[in-house]
């Protein structure tokens, strides 16, 4: 993909970014992506998600947005939480790593981790940490970039889109 481009959301970024963040993560919901939200999700409640969480954290600096663009179109994002409490403020936690179905497997997600972990050492964090539904495809690809399990949790989400409840993987990385 030698047309991705991966950058830091500005804290003034337009609406229209998050517009197309908004349809990102509807996609990848209806996909099956198991981050924070189950079917049926219609494109308002992405939008709202974006403009009333995720927006406010990132102007407000407390969370760091990226967003990874292939001639100009949002294809993928990962965030990374910093605004923890005193005694976490040597880490980060990763919230949501999304690529757009049309582009998985193209090393996006790849480039958008590895783009995090940069910004998380810029500030000085020495740790990341993050979850992940266990046996899901995100969890070969954080072992493969150094990413450590810390335990599983049985029955702690309900899946996007059925009637069941599915375990996570706690995982971290000391960053060098």
């Amino acid at each position: 993909m030698s047309d991705l481009a991966i950058r830091k959301a500005r804290p003034d970024a337009p609406e229209a970014l998050y517009d197309e963040l908004a349809a990102l993560l509807h996609a990848c919901v209806h996909a099956g992506a198991s981050v924070s939200f189950i079917l049926p999700f219609p494109m308002a409640e992405s939008r709202r998600f974006w403009l009333g969480k995720v927006r406010p954290a990132v102007q407000a600096g407390g969370r760091i947005l990226l967003v990874a663009e292939e001639r100009g179109r949002v294809i993928g994002s990962a965030q990374l939480d910093i605004d923890l409490p005193p005694n976490q403020a040597h880490r980060g936690e990763v919230a949501k790593l999304l690529t757009h179905p049309a582009y998985r497997r193209r090393g996006v997600a790849r480039r958008l981790m590895t783009a995090l972990e940069a910004e998380a050492r810029g500030h000085g964090l020495g740790l990341i940490t993050l979850d992940t539904r266990t046996g899901d495809n995100a969890e070969p690809l954080y072992r493969s970039l150094g990413y450590a399990v810390a335990g599983v949790i049985p029955s702690f989400a309900k899946a996007p889109d059925a009637e069941r409840y599915d375990a996570t993987t706690y995982m971290y990385k000391m960053l060098p």
